[in-house]
């Protein structure tokens, strides 16, 4: 039986863990994964240390089926022609012109793909929606495909990821659920089946669910929305617990003791980060608008609004704090991923409050172990001249709080919560607060440190 060969065009933080552990779990078929980025490419051909993505056991993953039926390629076109599944997993930020700009999803990317498929393809395919992408990308899909290649037939199939960064390879596999739609045709439906197969090879039948394309393509969107409403939800109310004395641990404790609510994404924080959360509530927001929902529309943008109200008032905090310190103080900055046991820093709330700092004359001295200097310096952007010189990027704890008034912790990474603050507080010039991601506490009350640490579960 010839082995069932599937590619994966895109190499980034969907299709690389993806793909790995579906050749993890299925040694009988061959999966290649292309990137017209080479440096992407070879980053993952080369050394384990040094792979492009950070997700506790990847590596793992990836040394054992790296060269065996796992392969990283850049020779796209005869990836595409040998494959009887294709992945789209590529990029679908935000548009920043035309027609939903600042909301809906840039398919350019996907399109791309599309026609490049159509062009090599010389047998039928199915076609597998990966990226995440606003309802209605898989009729697109379609029509691409009809108009483009008019010889071969080909199945469209909404799948979702529903991975957390940091917790990726344990919710690909031990998921939750996976979600795979298609056409209510013949054809449609035994391409869901080929795909509901694949997945079957590790994860319990019950939990494979079959929809339509459309509800498959929805139910992402949703399920991000709800999530980042969760969390902008507790955050209002930490701003009510700090005016009325309450405590927004107690608070969350409380309310999560519900079974009906649960205990998830109710912790407080400085505001949810990545790559999803914002662009998707965006996506639906646009949505909502396209079909004149506009009170629906306006319910989930007031999420993103929490989400911004919450980082400028924890900004405005720290600024507050240095009223009256001499020129130029600058703070530690521990942490710039936007969540912990991941490199990503996309849509981080350190950018923001960083750039904030900045532009109200506080120096900072970044420190992440997972992010590199290059990646912070291109999340910052351009600076005047003034806050280049006032940004540090560091190589260590220690050295981040060299000439540092105030420690601020702003990814939950575990190696923060083992600091020795009682120590830390003798190296600080100044050390007039301590700020854990929620609250300013003064180092006089550094036991609560352990009590408040900040975490984040998105």
């Amino acid at each position: 039986m010839k082995k069932k060969e599937i590619c994966c065009i895109g190499a980034g933080y969907v299709g690389g863990p993806s793909m790995a552990v579906i050749a993890f779990k299925c040694p009988n078929i061959k999966v290649t994964i292309v990137d017209s980025n080479n440096d992407r490419i070879d980053a993952w051909n080369g050394p384990l240390n040094n792979l492009p993505i950070y997700e506790p056991g990847l590596k793992e993953i990836i040394e054992e089926v790296r060269g065996k039926n796992l392969f990283f390629s850049n020779q796209i076109e005869n990836t595409i022609k040998n494959s009887e599944i294709i992945f789209i997993a590529v990029n679908t930020p935000t548009k920043v012109s035309g027609r939903g700009k600042g909301m809906a999803a840039d398919l350019t990317n996907v399109k791309q793909c599309t026609e490049s498929i159509a062009k090599l393809s010389e047998s039928d395919k199915i076609i597998v929606e990966k990226s995440t992408a606003p309802v209605g990308t898989g009729e697109q899909i379609k029509s691409v495909l009809k108009q483009a290649n008019k010889e071969n037939k080909f199945q469209v199939i909404s799948n979702p990821e529903f991975l957390a960064e940091g917790t990726a390879i344990n919710d690909l596999i031990n998921p939750d659920r996976v979600l795979i739609g298609g056409e209510k045709t013949s054809e449609g439906e035994k391409a869901v089946n080929i795909i509901a197969d694949i997945y079957k090879n590790w994860v319990p039948e019950n939990r494979i669910i079959k929809t339509n394309i459309w509800s498959s393509e929805l139910s992402k969107l949703a399920s991000n929305a709800f999530l980042a409403q969760r969390i902008s939800s507790v955050n209002s109310l930490s701003a009510l617990c700090e005016k009325t004395g309450g405590k927004i641990d107690e608070v969350s404790t409380a309310i999560g003791m519900d079974t009906r609510i649960g205990s998830k994404f109710l912790k407080s924080s400085v505001g949810f980060g990545g790559s999803c959360f914002k662009k998707d509530i965006l996506n639906l927001v646009y949505l909502c608008k396209y079909f004149d929902l506009e009170e629906v529309a306006q319910y989930w943008e007031n999420v993103i609004k929490i989400n911004d109200f919450q980082k400028r008032r924890f900004s405005k905090k720290i600024i507050d704090s240095f009223k009256g310190i001499e020129k130029n103080p600058k703070i530690s900055i521990l942490g710039w991923a936007f969540k912990k046991d991941t490199n990503d820093s996309r849509e981080s709330a350190s950018i923001d409050i960083v750039k904030s700092l900045l532009e109200n004359g506080i120096g900072v001295n970044i420190f992440d172990p997972m992010v590199s200097k290059k990646n912070i310096l291109y999340d910052l952007g351009k600076l005047t001249k003034t806050e280049r010189m006032n940004v540090k990027i560091s190589t260590s704890i220690d050295d981040s709080l060299k000439y540092s008034y105030g420690i601020c912790i702003l990814t939950e990474w575990d190696e923060f919560k083992k600091i020795d603050f009682k120590k830390v507080s003798s190296k600080l010039i100044k050390p007039i607060l301590f700020i854990d991601g929620r609250n300013i506490i003064d180092l006089d009350r550094i036991s609560d440190l352990f009590k408040n640490i900040m975490s984040l579960d998105t």
